[in-house]
């Protein structure tokens, strides 16, 4: 199928693929430090990778990025700018409400941070219920399992892909001008055990900010996640659009 890009299309154009039945697909990302390696657009440039993937393969109209999030557990970095969960709720309820006037019969985000889970949850739940349009938040399906047959070190635990082997390769494979291979390091930090019942900043628990080891990552592994990540988030939104009502023609 053929995709459209929101930012390049005219208005009549944007309008007439609405009617036509196309889903807008929206990249929701994060400003935020991914160690002394990886830029802080990480996560932006991660969620754009797979939505352009996912809008080609399905026909959506891919909206731009939003290049913030909340990631206050990264505050402490230099270059971490977060949103408060509130203001991750507000944008996507208030994209989506512009989306549903002009006619949109659904809306698919494909999260990149963690900390845009809750707020983006919430936000698909209050979508659904005053807008009435179905909603669909994408967090990387299969990240974990897909991570373990295909990556060569092991995860930092509890959860946490931060900066390591997986994203650094996805970026290598994405934005390789940006990564800096020669400052990767390698860092398994000591959880406390209250974590992560207990909100503690990452910067107490990795100096570096890397959750693993970057330094095997490779643009070749990068576009072999990212095939596998794609088939997993494809599946999950044609799924999706199966529940979504058929455009009148």
């Amino acid at each position: 199928m053929t995709s459209h890009e929101a930012a390049r299309s005219s208005s009549p154009d944007f309008g007439a693929q609405l009617a036509a039945g196309a889903i807008p697909i929206l990249p929701f990302g994060a400003l935020e430090q991914h160690g002394p390696h990886l830029p802080l657009a990480t996560d932006t440039i991660m969620a754009d990778g797979l939505a352009r993937r996912i809008a080609d393969e399905v026909g959506g109209i891919l909206l731009p990025p939003i290049n913030y999030g909340q990631t206050s557990d990264n505050a402490a970095f230099p270059g971490t700018i977060t949103l408060s969960f509130d203001t991750v709720r507000a944008i996507a309820k208030d994209i989506a409400a512009a989306l549903a006037a002009q006619g949109a019969r659904g809306f698919v985000v494909v999260n990149g941070d963690f900390g845009n889970q809750a707020p983006l949850r919430q936000a698909a739940r209050e979508i659904s219920e005053q807008l009435g349009i179905g909603v669909l938040v994408v967090n990387y399906p299969g990240m974990a399992e897909i991570a373990a047959e295909l990556c060569t070190t092991a995860p930092a635990g509890l959860g946490l892909y931060h900066a390591e082997e997986f994203e650094t390769s996805l970026v290598l494979h994405l934005r390789p001008e940006d990564v800096r291979m020669e400052l990767a390091v390698a860092e398994y930090p000591v959880y406390p055990p209250t974590f992560p019942a207990v909100l503690t900043g990452l910067d107490k628990l990795s100096r570096s900010g890397v959750f693993g080891d970057p330094r095997p990552a490779t643009a070749a592994l990068g576009a072999t996640l990212m095939d596998r990540l794609a088939d997993e988030a494809i599946e999950l939104v044609n799924a999706f659009l199966l529940t979504l009502p058929v455009q009148d023609p």
